[in-house]
């Protein structure tokens, strides 16, 4: 199956970076979301993304208006009828992702694979609620998704291998760099990185070093090129702790209890730099 049609549910940060990046190797792709403001905003985002790439004279105005020709706003999930793959990219919540899978699955064509974006829910579960499960499968892309080389494959439990084929296919025409991984709560990067994360924050919690102290030493002496905190900030408070609540809940261990400081910052609502607070102060761009 030939892959020309594409859908991206979510129009934020990943949404809008998962849309440019299809758009520029060459995909008709529908941007969707909720509200037509929000759909506007990711279409901003592209535009600032790409109107720097001229600036830096990587692209000509021509490419860029060809790129933003491919983009097609939408604010109904009727215009997956007509496409080829649909790839989620909603919030980080299993309510709300089951929900756009079953009602995706009776819109989209018999032949459409329905990827996520998902960081971490598992993938034969999101299938279950589709009669596809054998076209349904995880691409899960970085952030921010025109600059990250990695997505991550995520088999479920009925994935077929054809499918998996498909999706690789489509993540080398974008230039990306792709690895399969099997179903598990976190996958690879995540299980990694997100429990790192919350060892920071407990070590921040006891008092044993500062937010920057922190980040100072794991960039200084582990040699990361952005600290824990700094990137917990990046991502999301409430991002990090759905995804060690997943882990916590999906292995039974208690190795990946979420940080009680971790749950305080997002039950005050410091999520980071999305809402200008977090472990730093990024309105004032102070720490």
């Amino acid at each position: 199956m030939s892959i020309k049609k594409i859908m991206v549910i979510g129009s934020g940060q990943m949404g809008s970076g998962v849309v440019q990046v299809l758009a520029t190797a060459g995909y008709t792709v529908y941007m969707n979301d909720i509200k037509e403001e929000s759909v506007q905003n990711g279409l901003t985002k592209i535009k600032t993304f790409l109107d720097k790439s001229v600036q830096r004279q990587s692209k000509t105005a021509e490419q860029v208006a060809e790129i933003l020709e491919r983009i097609i706003p939408s604010t109904s999930y009727d215009d997956a009828k007509d496409v080829d793959l649909v790839i989620e990219a909603a919030t980080e919540n299993k309510k709300i992702k089951l929900s756009i899978f079953k009602e995706l699955d009776a819109i989209a064509p018999e032949h459409a694979i329905l990827a996520t974006n998902t960081s971490s829910l598992s993938i034969t579960e999101i299938a279950s609620v589709t009669n596809r499960p054998e076209k349904v499968i995880g691409m899960h892309f970085f952030n921010p998704v025109p600059l990250m080389k990695l997505v991550e494959i995520n088999y479920g439990l009925g994935t077929s291998k054809e499918t998996g084929e498909i999706i690789v296919e489509v993540a080398d025409k974008i230039k990306k760099v792709s690895i399969d991984i099997k179903d598990s709560p976190g996958f690879a990067v995540n299980r990694i990185l997100i429990p790192m994360i919350n060892e920071a924050i407990f070590v921040l919690g006891e008092g044993i070093a500062t937010a920057s102290e922190i980040d100072e030493a794991m960039m200084l002496g582990a040699n990361h090129p952005m600290g824990p905190l700094a990137l917990a900030d990046y991502i999301g408070l409430d991002t990090c702790l759905s995804i060690m609540n997943v882990l916590y809940e999906g292995f039974n261990d208690s190795k990946y209890r979420p940080a009680p400081l971790l749950k305080k910052y997002v039950e005050a609502g410091w999520l980071g730099n999305k809402v200008g607070k977090g472990f730093y102060d990024h309105k004032k761009g102070g720490k």
